[in-house]
This record gives C-alpha cells, sequence and structure tokens, in this order.
C-alpha cells in the first residue's frame, strides 16, 4: 500500500517535472503525453496490484471531447481518490470507479464500502486532496462533492460539462 502511494507521489512529480520542461523549454525535456481518460486502465492496474479491489465502468458516449486539462483533471481526481482509499480505509476495501458521459458532460463517481470518513478524522492541515480535486473541477466549470455513506464507505462524485466551442 506505501509502495503504491510513493510511487503514485513520484509519478506525479516527474509529470509536474516534465510540464515545467515544457513550459521552459529545456531540450532535454521528454514529450511524453500527460495521462488522460484513455490511461485510466492502466492506473487502476496499479492499485490493483497493490491489493485494492478497483472496478471500472464508463458508460455512455461523449457529445464531444473535453479540452486536455479536463481528462487531465480527471484522472488526477482518480489518482487522488483512489490513494485517499488506500490511505484511509486500505486495500480491502472494493472501489467503483464510474465514467458516466451524459447530454451535458462527464460524470465521474469514485466509491468504496469501507469505514467512511468518520473513522478516520483528518489531522490538522488535512482534505488537501479534496480540496485540490475541487478546485480542478472548478478551472472547468465542474462541480465536486465529496461524503461518508450512512453505513460505511466513502463517495466522491464530481461532474465536468462539456465546453462550447
Amino acid at each position: 500500500m506505501l509502495r503504491t502511494i510513493a510511487e503514485t507521489g513520484r509519478t506525479s512529480l516527474s509529470e509536474m517535472r516534465r510540464l515545467l520542461g515544457v513550459l521552459r523549454g529545456d531540450e532535454t525535456t521528454s514529450y511524453r503525453p500527460l495521462p488522460s481518460l484513455t490511461d485510466l486502465d492502466e492506473l487502476l492496474l496499479g492499485f490493483r496490484a497493490a491489493g485494492l479491489s478497483a472496478e471500472f465502468t464508463p458508460s455512455g458516449q461523449a457529445r464531444r471531447a473535453l479540452p486536455g486539462g479536463a481528462e487531465l483533471t480527471v484522472y488526477r481526481m482518480v489518482q487522488e481518490g483512489l490513494t485517499h482509499v488506500l490511505k484511509h480505509a486500505g486495500p480491502q476495501v472494493h472501489t467503483v470507479v464510474s465514467l458516466d458521459w451524459q447530454s451535458r458532460g462527464l460524470a465521474v463517481t469514485l466509491q468504496d464500502d469501507g469505514r467512511g470518513a468518520a473513522a478516520d478524522p483528518p489531522a490538522a492541515g488535512g482534505c488537501n486532496g479534496l480540496r485540490g480535486m475541487s478546485q480542478r473541477v472548478k478551472l472547468y466549470d465542474g462541480s465536486l462533492e465529496a461524503k461518508a455513506q450512512p453505513g460505511g464507505g466513502f463517495c466522491i462524485n464530481a461532474f465536468i460539462p462539456y465546453t462550447e466551442a
């Protein structure tokens, strides 16, 4: 579990360095694309390898593509949400990640059957992961709600609307 959290952190840091290199114009920068929705299967495989029971259920058809930044936001939200599950609920928890393409945009849900937020109260200055997710989603005029479920478990719901061209 800690290995997966550490690897997720290293991957995020590496991608941030690569992005900064592109912005600075470094010649040695790798131009591998940033993660997008097509990389979610691979992301979930990594968490499954750490012992997390994670199910991925996409549904619907995209009316149009989301901007690359919005796709990266969804990827990061799923990554942070699954890291949150490992950290607070443990790998024995079953988690469902759902992407539902709707007429107005993309609905994203991460739901686990763990202990819920009340079992592991945040430390001082905690909840930064959820706060960061919410801020990123709002950049695309989206919304995010995260809450403990009655009877246990935790659910994160987000919606990112299509941008009008």
